[in-house]
Formats: structure tokens, sequence, C-alpha cells
């Protein structure tokens, strides 16, 4: 998901001390970052290396200091010049497993980060005073918790205001930090997610963003959304793919009235067709990045249409399924990440389970950044049958959001059979595979009902393992016509 941002400085009529305790920020961390990147923006290939090798230097001697996990699990004699390639990789269920011990801050326990982020109430602001936290949605099977301190969130911040593209058509320079803009967010409101997250700390660091920004749930029925969206009339508005591809859809129909001037997308891919789409209904420009919970801000799109990695700070590893290196210019089966930010939670070679190419050539609009091209997982869009007789979308996040938080179940697979029929598919069997399944009907017939849909049939099938993309990141949604099949 993109992150909202403005460039600003500290929030107006709060005191230094204040600002830093309530949102982990240090405009001065910020600055010495942002000079940085502006100077890797006119430097050279070389110069974007030289910058990688010392920080990774500097994360694996810290690294080695301070986590017992990887003391135990690195080979003996590592130091922080032993190459990158060296050292074995990592899955996020090594790191989940020995939590406590991954950690660098002997006072950050998982138990205790379970019980914060079970706590709406504290989305967004900081932990023990000095930690920003969130937790991935699950898509990878198991849910991760990540937590950022006030350098690696100098570091998220400085790439999202300086590293996205240069001002669309349109464009007030009167208001160039577009404070006076209105800006909506959409996406899972009910959990420390990333970008929501991001969003109420934001908000707490700038009071003129809290009185702009609005935060929609992409779990409301279509109709609702769109009536609120009409309302508030955003200038801007950051949200998943899919998402926007519903609100063209409304567009379409006539029933969304708003002039965006951009279109924030982000999460999940974006394809050429889908991005004509948004364009042509909702009228405006779509900026499309690449980010996780694991490193907020991996890359951004440039006017030539390019994404570029942000390899001053992390570094993707493209491997096949044998976890050997990928040639430039070939997709891969996962990709390593190592990010260069985080010491607190070191991530050294971790798989990350994204399907990427990465290209060696130079892009035209002149960055040294490298060009990378995202193909993820691709999760479909669900046209159902809706008691008035129209049909009723449901998005791909939403029907995930309502299975993990409301039926406990990180790992399925949904396929549409009609619009009145889901197949759902659970690795689990036995006592347990059948409570999960009864949770999960519960839940999908309650969800259907709120979206105006007609009663649904969910038909349970249990011990089938999830079928995985070519990305070999689990297919989770198929809408009927896919014959059942992962999306390419």
């Amino acid at each position: 998901m993109p992150c909202i941002w403005r460039c600003t400085s500290l929030a107006w009529g709060r005191s230094f001390t204040q600002t830093l305790m309530s949102t982990v920020f240090d405009p001065m961390r910020l600055s010495a970052i942002s000079m940085d990147l502006m100077a890797v923006s006119r430097g050279t290939v070389p110069g974007i290396a030289q910058r990688q090798q010392a920080r990774l230097a500097q994360l694996i001697t810290s690294t080695l200091r301070d986590s017992r996990l990887y003391q135990a699990f690195w080979p003996k004699g590592t130091t922080g010049n032993t190459p990158l390639h060296q050292l074995p990789f990592v899955t996020r269920k090594q790191l989940m497993d020995d939590f406590d011990d991954w950690v660098t801050d002997p006072r950050i326990h998982l138990k205790a980060l379970r019980a914060f982020t079970a706590q709406p109430e504290g989305i967004g602001q900081p932990w023990l005073g000095q930690y920003i936290v969130w937790e991935s949605s699950g898509t990878s099977g198991l849910p991760g918790v990540f937590i950022q301190d006030v350098q690696t969130m100098a570091v998220y911040d400085a790439l999202e205001a300086l590293r996205r593209s240069t001002p669309a058509r349109g464009f007030n320079w009167l208001d160039p930090l577009g404070l006076t803009e209105r800006t909506a967010f959409i996406g899972a409101l009910d959990g420390h997610f990333a970008s929501y997250a991001s969003v109420r700390r934001l908000c707490a660091i700038n009071p003129w963003l809290a009185n702009t920004t609005r935060s929609f749930s992409i779990l409301d029925p279509a109709p609702q959304l769109v009536k609120a969206l009409n309302a508030f009339a955003p200038k801007v508005i950051a949200t998943y793919a899919t998402a926007a591809t519903l609100l063209a859809d409304e567009a379409k129909r006539g029933n969304l009235h708003i002039a965006p001037r951009e279109i924030w997308t982000g999460g999940e891919p974006l394809g050429v067709a889908a991005r004509a789409h948004i364009q042509q209904h909702l009228g405006c420009a779509v900026r499309n990045s690449y980010g996780a919970s694991e490193f907020l801000a991996m890359g951004w799109e440039c006017d030539h249409g390019h994404m570029h990695l942000n390899a001053d700070w992390v570094i993707l590893e493209p491997v096949d399924e044998y976890y050997r290196p990928v040639p430039a210019g070939q997709p891969s089966c996962s990709v390593l990440l190592t990010n260069l930010a985080n010491t607190v939670q070191p991530l050294i070679r971790y798989d990350l389970g994204d399907q990427v190419t990465l290209h060696d050539q130079r892009c035209t609009c002149g960055s040294p950044l490298p060009v990378i091209e995202i193909q993820g997982r691709h999760d479909d869009l669900l046209v159902m049958a809706g008691r008035d007789g129209r049909p009723v979308t449901l998005l791909p996040l939403a029907l995930s959001t309502v299975l993990e938080d409301y039926a406990g179940v990180f790992d399925f697979y949904l396929h549409q059979i009609d619009d009145r029929t889901l197949e759902l598919h659970l690795p689990l069997d036995g006592h347990d595979g059948q409570l999960a399944l009864v949770r999960c009907c519960a839940a999908l017939k309650a969800f259907a009902e709120t979206q105006g849909i007609v009663p649904i049939e969910v038909r349970g099938i249990l011990g089938q393992s999830i079928p995985r993309g070519r990305s070999g990141k689990a297919c989770h949604i198929v809408a009927s016509g896919h014959g059942g099949q992962c999306a390419p």
C-alpha cells in the first residue's frame, strides 16, 4: 500500500519532545536522510553500491552483536565483511518462531506485542515510547509482527516524500504540500496494518493532514463507500489496485461523482488494462508503488512508467525455486529481501515470496536506481448476485480480512463457482478443520448479507493444499471462469 505523506517540519503547536514521543518522528534524522536521497538521485550506480555495502556491513555487525537468533544461525566466522550470498536465507516462520531471540532490544517480547496489536486504539501509536508496530495480513499463511524505530521510520518517510513522480497536470503551486487537499485512504481499518498505522501516525505529526484526510473501510458495501466518497470529494485516493478498479466501475455506472487528481495504488499488482480502466473512468493520474510490511517503500514509479527499486536502502535478490540466483531480465520464483534501515528487527536474506524481474539497463528517465518488475500474487474480484437484481463486487482484500479477522484462518483458497456459490479449501482437516470451516462459512455468509448479496452457499473442502501461482505465493481468491486455477 502507498503511504500518505506530505513534507512537513514538526507538527505545529507542539514541542520537539512531545512530537517525538507521540509519533516516533525525528526531523533532524529525516533531514539528513533526505539530503542523502537527493544526492543519490544525482549520483551514479557505483555510488549506490557503495552506500549499499557500507550499510550492509553495519547491519551485519550490529546483528551479530545483538540478535541471538542470527548469532546461532549464521556460520562461524561471519563478520561485517562477509558477502551477503554466503549467509543462509531465512523465512517468516523461522523468525516468528524465535521472535524474542530475533529482535535486538531485549525489552521486546512477542507476547506483549500481540497484546498491543489486539488493541485497536493503539494503531499508529508508539510502543514502549519509541517503536511503531504493525502486523502483516497473513497472505503468506502466517501473520507477522514488524517493529520500526525512529531511524527506520525516517528512511520510510524520506523515501515516500522524495521519490514520487513529478507533479501531475493541475498541480497547485499555491499549495505545493497539498495541505488543503482532501485525501482518502481506503483499506483495512480494524488492525495494525502498515498502511493504516502510517496514516494514523502521519496525521498525528501534521494536524493539517488530520483535518483533510479521512479513512474508509474496504469492508464497507460498495453503495455505502460510494456515498461517503461522493460526500467527501477527495482529490487524492490511496488504496489497492482492485479497490481502485471497483471505484472506476462505479464511476462508469454513474454512481461515483468525484474528480480526483491522483490515485495512489500499491499492495497488489496493477495491470496495464486495470490502469487504463482507472484512468479512463476516474479521469486522473495513477501513481503505483511497491512495498510490504517488511519494507514499506521498496519501489516507486517514474514518469516513464517504470518501477525503480530503492536499492540504496533495500537489497532484493531474485532466486529460483532452489534459491539459486536468477539472472537479470528473468522472472524469479521468489526474492530474498535485506532491509538496510531496520536494525531492531533485522531482515537479512528474508524470503519475501514475490515474483520479480530485476533489470540491469538504466531507465531513460535518468535515475541511477535499478528498474524492477513486480508480478506478486494476483487475486480476483468476485461478482455476486445482489438482492436487488444488480451484481455486487467483492474485493479480494475484504474477503481475506473477513476470513483472517473473523474466522482466524490465514491459509485458504476461495474459488467462486457461480454468482451464488463459493468453494472454500482449507489445508486443515479433522476436528480443527471442521471448526475452522464452520467459522469461515459463518463469516462469509454474514459478510455477504451486509453487502446486499442474496443468500450464498459456501462449500467446504478440508485437507486440501493451497494452490500457488508462479510467484510462489499462495493463490487465495479466484473468480469463476478461471477454472479454479491461480492467475499467473
